[in-house]
């Protein structure tokens, strides 16, 4: 983690997680555990992608953005020059899997000729 100790413990305090959406950049605030997890996650980039977390950290950052909520933008705008802790590319998924449709033709057997004897 580069820069000097007066930002990083501003990071650490008071930092914002950027996570961008189709519908624009939007910025967490999470809490000071959550913070040191995200300086530890991006102490090498300052983006990533959610596809390069272990499957363990994607599940704490999709349960982190939807228990937090995002901070207004105007709020964020004033605290991302010297705080954000890092960018995520993209959002993980939060919409539970639906069941795959079944059709009446998938659900019965087809009729096959009967054999006599």
């Amino acid at each position: 983690m580069s820069g000097d100790p007066v930002m990083r413990m501003e990071k650490l305090f008071f930092g914002v997680l950027r996570v961008l959406t189709p519908l624009g950049p939007r910025y967490l605030n999470p809490s000071f555990a959550q913070r040191l997890y995200l300086l530890w996650i991006f102490r090498h980039f300052e983006t990533l992608p959610i596809k390069v977390l272990n499957p363990r950290q994607q599940r704490r950052i999709e349960a982190m953005c939807a228990r937090q909520g995002f901070v207004s933008v105007l709020e964020a705008n004033e605290l991302v020059d010297t705080r954000l802790l890092g960018t995520f590319e993209q959002r993980p998924p939060v919409v539970p899997p639906r069941p795959p449709n079944r059709t009446v033709t998938d659900t019965e057997a087809p009729f096959a000729p009967e054999s006599g004897g």
